[in-house]
C-alpha cells in the first residue's frame, strides 16, 4: 500500500495494490508515528508483519508499506517515484492541496503499482496515461461544436429571414397590389483552391412585371364571430422575438440593425466576430469597393516564421449602368514585394499591368448592377519576420521558488497598419494560481480553459507600437511550454500589403465618380508555438 499522512499520523491519501481491511491499513498507519525514532539514519522500519519505507516531504510523509521479503532497493526506488508524482499533480504541498487533488494522485499511484507489482513506467509516461487523450473523442466533440455552430447559424438567418418579412407587411400596411421584380445574373466569382473561377459575368436585362387588378368580385360573408380562426396582427413579430429571445438564452449577444431592425451579430466574442459587422448603408456610395484579407502565420518562440499566408480580394458593387474603372494602389516594402496579384478572367489584364486600372475587358462594358463582383484576388507568403504585423515574445522564467514569471511583449512591425481588436490569449497550467503585476490594457483569467486573454482594444503605430504583460504563475506542475501555444487575433480597418482604390472614373470622359470603400482585415489563425 501507498500512503501520504501528517507528522502525527493522520491519513491524508491512502491506496491498496492487495486485498486489506480499512481497519487494518488505518491501524498500521496510526502505529507509524510511534515506530519512528530519531536516532536511526535510515527510512525504513520494520515490524514483525510489514516494512515502513518512508521519506519526508516537508510537513508530510510518504509511505510504502511492504512485506519483510519484499526488495528493499526496488521499494526506495518505488517510493522516490511516488515522490515525485505527488508534486505533479498538487497545487502545493499543504494538506488541503493534496485533498483537492485526491483522485488524480490515486489515478497516478495506479500507473506505478499494480496488483502489488511496480510497473516500468518514468514520470512523463505516467502523465501521458492520465491525460487519458483520444483522438476520438476529440473528433466527436469537433462535430459537435461544428453542429451547434451551424443551428445558431441557422437560427440567425432564420431570425433575419422573420425581420424582413416583417418590415415589408409594416411598409405594405397589409395591401395587396401588384409590384416590380428585377432579376439579375449571377456570375464572376473567384473560389476554390486553384483561385480564379470560370463562371464568368452574366449580363441580364431586369424583367419588370406589372399585375393588371382583378375585377371586384362576391366574397363571402365572413365567419360567425368564435367560428374558425382568425388572422392575429403582430404574429409575425412575436415569432422573431422567439427565435431571437432563443438566441440570447445561448449565450448570443444581439444588438439592433442602424435602421432599427433586429440585427444578429456577435458582440466582441472575439476579435474576427468584431470584424464581421457591415458597414451602415448610409455611407454606401453609388459604387461601392469591399477588400477583405487574412492572415494565417505560425511563429516560432525562438524566432522564425512558417507557414505564414495573407489573402485578399477586392469586391465591387455598382448601383447604376455606368461603366467605370477604377485605379489600384499599392505601398512599397517587403510586403509589397511578396505579394502576387492576380485579377479576374472578364478584367483587361493588360490594361492592369500597364497602368494598374480595372476594368471590363469588353468594349464600353460595365460592371453588373446590383450585385456584388469579385475583380481581383492576391496572395503574400513567405518566411521573412517582416512580413508578419507584430511579434509576439513570451519569456517564462522559472523563479527558485517553483513559479514561474512570465513575461509577454508584443512589438508592432513597422509599416502595419493601426490594428484593432488585438486578444492575445496565453495558456495556464492547470489549477495554477495566476498573479498579474503590470498589464498594458485589459486582461481576463478563464480559469474553465485555464487561459489568460490580454485585450488591447487599439495598437497604434505612434501611441503604443510595444507593450507588454507581466504575471506571476504558480503550481498546477508548470513547464515553459505550458504557456504556449500563443494564440493572436485582430482586425484592421486598412490592408496589412498596403493595397487600396484611390480614384473611380467613367469610361468615357473619365469624370470622378463617388465611391466608398469597406475594409477589413482579420487574423484568422495566427499562433506563436
Amino acid at each position: 500500500a501507498a500512503a501520504v499522512c501528517n507528522k502525527s499520523g493522520k491519513t491524508l491519501i491512502s491506496r491498496q495494490f492487495v486485498e486489506m481491511t480499512r481497519s487494518r491499513i488505518e491501524g498500521l498507519l496510526a502505529a507509524f508515528p510511534k515506530l519512528m525514532s530519531t536516532d536511526k539514519q535510515h527510512t525504513f522500519i520494520e515490524t514483525e508483519s510489514v516494512r515502513y519505507v518512508y521519506q519526508p516531504l516537508e510537513k508530510l510523509y510518504v509511505l510504502l508499506l511492504t512485506t519483510k521479503a519484499s526488495n528493499i532497493l526496488e521499494d526506495l526506488e518505488t517510493l522516490r517515484l511516488f515522490a515525485r508524482v505527488i508534486p505533479e499533480y498538487s497545487s502545493g504541498m499543504e494538506e488541503k492541496d493534496l485533498l483537492d487533488n485526491a483522485f488524480q494522485l490515486i489515478f497516478a499511484f495506479d500507473e506505478i503499482v499494480a496488483l502489488g507489482y511496480r510497473e516500468s513506467v518514468n514520470l512523463a509516461q505516467i502523465k501521458t496515461f492520465t491525460e487519458m487523450d483520444s483522438h476520438e473523442e476529440k473528433v466527436f466533440l469537433a462535430v459537435r461544436v461544428a453542429q451547434e455552430k451551424e443551428a445558431k447559424a441557422a437560427m440567425r438567418a432564420k431570425a433575419k429571414e422573420l425581420t424582413l418579412k416583417n418590415k415589408e407587411m409594416r411598409r405594405a400596411g397589409g395591401g395587396g397590389g401588384g409590384g416590380r421584380m428585377a432579376a439579375f445574373g449571377g456570375g464572376g466569382g473567384m473560389g476554390g483552391g486553384s483561385g480564379v473561377g470560370g463562371g464568368g459575368y452574366v449580363d441580364t436585362t431586369p424583367t419588370l412585371t406589372s399585375t393588371m387588378p382583378e375585377p371586384n368580385r362576391a366574397r363571402p360573408a365572413a365567419q360567425a364571430a368564435g367560428g374558425g380562426k382568425a388572422m392575429k396582427l403582430g404574429s409575425r413579430a412575436k415569432q422573431v422575438d422567439y427565435f431571437v429571445d432563443q438566441l440570447k438564452e445561448e449565450g448570443e449577444q444581439l444588438v439592433d440593425t442602424p435602421a432599427g431592425g433586429l440585427g444578429a451579430g456577435r458582440a466582441g466574442s472575439s476579435a474576427a466576430a468584431a470584424a464581421a459587422a457591415a458597414m451602415p448603408a448610409a455611407q454606401r456610395e453609388a459604387v461601392h469597393l469591399r477588400l477583405e484579407e487574412k492572415f494565417n502565420c505560425e511563429a516560432g518562440r525562438g524566432g522564425g516564421v512558417s507557414n505564414l499566408e495573407l489573402t485578399g480580394l477586392l469586391h465591387i458593387t455598382c448601383a447604376n449602368e455606368d461603366a467605370v474603372r477604377l485605379h489600384l494602389v499599392q505601398a512599397s516594402g517587403p510586403r509589397a514585394r511578396a505579394v502576387q496579384v492576380q485579377t479576374h478572367p472578364n478584367i483587361d489584364k493588360k490594361v492592369f499591368q500597364t497602368n494598374s486600372w480595372i476594368q471590363m475587358k469588353a468594349a464600353g462594358r460595365g460592371f453588373p448592377v446590383n450585385q456584388e463582383a469579385n475583380v481581383v484576388k492576391w496572395r503574400m507568403a513567405g518566411d521573412d519576420e517582416a512580413l508578419l504585423p507584430l511579434t509576439i515574445n513570451c519569456w517564462p522564467n522559472q523563479a527558485p521558488s517553483g513559479s514561474y514569471e512570465v513575461t509577454v511583449e508584443y512589438e508592432l512591425i513597422p509599416g502595419t497598419p493601426r490594428l484593432e481588436n488585438v486578444l492575445i490569449s496565453i495558456p495556464l497550467p492547470q489549477g495554477a494560481q495566476t498573479k498579474v503585476n503590470q498589464c498594458d490594457g485589459d486582461y481576463r483569467v478563464d480559469a474553465r480553459k485555464s487561459l489568460l486573454e490580454w485585450s488591447l482594444p487599439l495598437i497604434d503605430p505612434e501611441e503604443n507600437p510595444t507593450g507588454n504583460l507581466d504575471l506571476l504563475v504558480g503550481g498546477g506542475g508548470a513547464s515553459e511550454d505550458s504557456f504556449f501555444p500563443v494564440g493572436v487575433m485582430f482586425t484592421s480597418q486598412q490592408s496589412l500589403v498596403g493595397i487600396d482604390v484611390d480614384k473611380v472614373v467613367r469610361l468615357e470622359g473619365d469624370s470622378p465618380v463617388k465611391f466608398s470603400v469597406d475594409c477589413r482585415l482579420v487574423a484568422d489563425n495566427f499562433r506563436v508555438v
